[in-house]
């Protein structure tokens, strides 16, 4: 026995459902046109009891686009995305954009492919992670004839327009908290720099900062992959084995912090007495830890509210004014881990 294959649905269908024309069927479902609101409402009601969904892609070739909006970022493990995300989500619900995601592992060939795959549907605007891209990323990026934010990082030129923080200011205004607060015997572990632009942004402020304080930093560590918060235990443990001496350690992720944390409070440290810490992000799920980690915001929601309300104002007919250069200001949050004089 073979089943019968299915055809989708067309304006036809519509048609003969609610008694009208295709014409008049294309009019109402496009919300274009001279169409009372009773015969309105028999198209759509018409269309919803047949689960009639129309083809965007049909009606983009007239005007050579279709109303998504790519969005690309390094990552959905990584907690900090998921909340521009949902900025991005809060601001285009409320109007005929559509965010579509799409993920390159850090990975600029990755993000090469992405990107020319989400182009190809002809997107109303890209939103994408980082000032650095390839040669071939940013050749796409600035032919594409379309709003372009690139977001979480304003130490760069854009292509188009940008949302973020200065990670270096952010690393030298860390670095001002700890040295304030007495500390000068610091150990470093992060992500692989290559990979993490903003890490390496932030590393190089906070270092800029110690070196005019004629501090060094005295052992580093960088991590790539697994999971951060074993990761965080695993580079406390070995770094204070090589440098027990080191009065703070400061990690460019809350989630590495938090598990350097775990662990010292484990083998009975005084923290931050005898030894201080201080991650970066400000993750709300690490609210419940014993102590309170040392962090700083990194804006996520407002960065993702920021791009998507230029994406929106750029795309609205007639185009709204905005403003397309937007540096967000983090604040430390001392918490339980870097004490204050």
């Amino acid at each position: 026995m073979s089943l019968e294959a299915k055809r989708p649905l067309t304006l036809r269908d519509v048609s003969e459902a609610s008694g009208v024309s295709e014409m008049t069927v294309s009019r109402v479902l496009r919300n274009r046109g001279d169409v009372s609101q009773a015969t309105r409402e028999k198209v759509l009601a018409a269309a919803k009891q047949l689960g009639y969904v129309p083809n965007k892609i049909a009606g983009a070739l007239a005007s050579n686009r279709v109303n998504l909006v790519a969005v690309i970022i390094p990552s959905l493990s990584n907690m900090v995305f998921p909340e521009v995300l949902t900025g991005i989500n809060q601001v285009l619900e409320d109007t005929v954009l559509q965010p579509v995601v799409g993920v390159t592992d850090y990975l600029p060939e990755k993000e090469e492919r992405v990107l020319y795959e989400m182009l190809s549907w002809r997107p109303s605007g890209v939103i994408i992670a980082g000032l650095e891209h390839s040669e071939a990323s940013q050749t796409m990026l600035e032919a594409a004839g379309i709003p372009v934010v690139e977001i979480m990082d304003t130490d760069g030129k854009p292509v188009d327009a940008m949302v973020g923080i200065s990670h270096r200011r952010a690393g030298r205004e860390m670095a001002q908290a700890i040295l304030k607060a007495g500390f000068s015997r610091i150990g470093f572990m992060g992500t692989k720099m290559p990979l993490d632009h903003r890490a390496r942004k932030r590393f190089e402020g906070f270092t800029e900062v110690l070196a005019k304080n004629g501090v060094e930093i005295e052992d580093r560590a960088f991590y790539q992959g697994g999971s951060a918060l074993a990761k965080g235990r695993e580079m406390t443990q070995a770094m204070l084995e090589r440098s027990p001496d080191l009065d703070f350690l400061y990690y460019s992720n809350d989630m590495i912090g938090a598990g350097g944390l775990l662990y010292l409070l484990e083998q009975g440290v005084d923290v931050p007495g005898q030894i201080g810490l201080a991650g970066f992000n400000g993750v709300e799920l690490l609210q419940g830890l014993p102590r309170k980690l040392a962090t700083m915001d990194a804006c996520r929601l407002e960065i993702g509210r920021k791009a998507a309300e230029i994406i929106s104002a750029r795309m609205s007919d007639p185009p709204q004014p905005v403003e397309n250069i937007v540096t967000l200001t983090p604040k430390i949050t001392y918490g339980d881990t870097l004490k204050r004089w």
